[in-house]
């Protein structure tokens, strides 16, 4: 046995007990998981970081008062189990300690909240105020452990790929794009702020400026949003980065080496989709899966039916948009299938209806929309959608800002109930060509839709000569079953390309050499394409761990409500602190 040569608690750690290291004298240490009394024989379950060894004491000195969860070290020989008593359900399951001596290093004086194998089941508020002992339950403990090696992963792969590893600043200025700021009182300088960063991107945009080539990090990121399954509030992790003399097919290049070969070591026997992975433009996107984040494991597709019942004098439909779902067999499925598809339509995500046709066994169509259709449409729907016998056809319709979107949710529901969503399989796809400018609601006007910074596709030509909503950018998105790990654009490094780009969306040249200096100065100093992306990294471990919550794979994460239960952030601060930085609450 390896482990620990000079240690006065432990010569070996708890997980690495074999049937090879019987007779040795051996030092354990760790926290007692159970306690089970024999009549005279006691058993220990004693766990750490590494696993668990069972200890067995005939002392019951030694373990009087003993309470769960209470940190000792334990000393004896280690010896082989009876045949009857191994437990093949942990590697150290064929040995046990004769303990001889056991130290208390540290008691547990209080009575446990929770069961520590059990925790994973208790209220979250719970388990977050004592964060300390959820970790301790080794399902809990794991997702922490396989974060770090995700992270140790994709250090070692962007090293590979010619990366450098380079910190940016924590304490920077307030971004007037995105999401809301954490800002910081300056002590130094009267009523001025610092703010935490949203993302690094003026930084590794700088970064390609200065002449490195290639630029990475770990790089936390702060935004004061709400919390979300998928995202946490407050602050969250990314893997960044960035190159000069690149383009899209760069970045994808790039991507896909990292994210397949990561997931691929860390997958545990699910299917990985090899590269290239697939490139949907948004507005496809958009048409076949009602989302830019498609999970590709649902194999249903979105049809555009608008065109097909322009002609059908059917007052739901007239004058909106139609989409169709063709659900296989789903005609098979009893009345209460329908009755719940229809109340998660209209209760939960507010349609007023959800009309649907089936296919007999005979390939006649069933349902009330059937009676509007002649003879000839109904032929036409059959062939035009590749209808089987017991399919089932949704419509969803709405106006046309709506319907993608309510589409995309009953494709997503359909596939949860008829369970065609492949779980053994990590799909992922670059989901490209986002338009450059929407319409601000407010003021009728273009702006922008997603990172100001990208180059327009078409370059300076595109802005002067098309309607600023036909603009694309090049802006990309990676998806992996249906959770968004990334964005990132090639990025705008011409001057001139970044006033028009910047006019068309409302703003003067005095408004970017206030708001990004840094970036506008640079650019005039000769900058070189450059490109890149940030996928998430709490996001990567959160699918590769199977959870469905992103608060599981981090450490010590704060609530819903953006709350440390543990320590108690935010708090109030003294009246001392508050003047030292010219702070006076309303």
């Amino acid at each position: 046995m390896g482990g620990f040569t000079v240690n006065k608690y432990r010569t070996h750690h708890c997980g690495e007990a074999r049937q090879e290291h019987v007779g040795e004298n051996v030092r354990l240490a760790g926290w007692v998981d159970t306690v089970r009394d024999h009549g005279g024989v006691i058993f220990l379950d004693l766990r750490d970081h590494y696993g668990v060894t069972q200890i067995v004491l005939n002392d019951e000195s030694l373990t009087k008062g003993l309470s769960k969860e209470t940190v000792v070290s334990v000393g004896g020989l280690l010896r082989e189990r009876s045949p009857d008593t191994v437990n093949p359900k942990i590697p150290t399951g064929a040995v046990e300690l004769k303990a001889e001596t056991l130290t208390v290093l540290g008691a547990s004086e209080h009575q446990l909240p929770f069961e520590i194998g059990e925790s994973a089941q208790s209220r979250e508020d719970l388990r977050l105020k004592y964060r300390f002992l959820d970790l301790r339950n080794p399902l809990v403990h794991q997702n922490i452990v396989k974060r770090s090696a995700v992270t140790r992963f994709l250090r070692a792969k962007m090293e590979e790929l010619g990366f450098l590893e380079i910190q940016t600043p924590i304490l920077t200025t307030s971004s007037p794009e995105g999401a809301r700021d954490y800002l910081v009182p300056s002590r130094k300088h009267h009523g001025m702020f610092y703010a935490l960063p949203q993302a690094p991107q003026q930084f590794k945009q700088l970064l390609m400026v200065s002449g490195f080539d290639r630029y990475f990090q770990i790089a936390p990121c702060f935004r004061d949003e709400d919390s979300r399954a998928d995202r946490s509030p407050g602050e969250f992790y990314q893997l960044d980065f960035e190159m000069a003399f690149a383009g899209q097919e760069d970045v994808f290049a790039v991507a896909e080496a990292v994210l397949y070969d990561t997931f691929t070591a860390f997958a545990e026997g699910k299917a990985v989709s090899p590269a290239p992975f697939r490139r949907i433009p948004f507005a496809e996107s958009m048409a076949k899966y009602g989302t830019d984040k498609p999970d590709l494991r649902n194999p249903l597709l979105i049809e555009d039916l608008t065109d097909f019942f322009a002609d059908v004098d059917f007052a739901p439909f007239r004058s909106k948009t139609v989409r169709g779902i063709v659900a296989p067999g789903a005609a098979t499925q009893p009345k209460s299938f329908f009755e719940k598809m229809l109340a998660f339509a209209t209760d939960e995500i507010g349609m007023k209806g959800l009309g649907y046709i089936s296919a007999s066994d005979g390939m006649e169509l069933k349902g009330p929309i059937v009676k509007f259709l002649s003879g000839q449409k109904q032929k036409e729907l059959i062939d035009m959608l590749g209808m089987k016998e017991n399919d089932t056809l949704f419509f969803i319709s709405d106006m046309p800002k709506l319907t993608d979107k309510l589409a995309g949710q009953i494709r997503a529901e359909l596939g949860r109930r008829l369970n065609l969503i492949r779980e053994d399989a990590f799909e992922f796809c670059f989901i490209t060509d986002f338009p450059m400018y929407g319409v601000s609601e407010e003021t009728g006007k273009p702006e922008f839709t997603h990172n100001p910074f990208s180059m327009p596709q078409g370059e300076m030509e595109a802005l002067e000569t098309q309607d600023p909503l036909d603009v694309k950018a090049y802006q990309y998105d990676i998806v992996c079953n249906g959770v968004e790990l990334s964005s990132g654009a090639v990025r705008n490094h011409r001057p001139d390309i970044m006033l028009k780009a910047f006019e068309i969306a409302g703003y003067t040249k005095e408004d970017i050499e206030s708001k990004f200096s840094a970036l506008f100065n640079a650019f005039h100093y000769g900058a070189p394409p450059h490109a890149g992306m940030a996928p998430g990294l709490d996001r990567i471990v959160m699918l590769l761990t199977g959870q469905e919550n992103i608060r599981e794979v981090v450490a010590f994460p704060m609530n819903g409500n953006a709350q440390d239960l543990l320590l108690g952030a935010p708090g109030p601060v003294s009246e001392t602190q508050l003047r030292e930085v010219h702070i006076k609450v309303r």
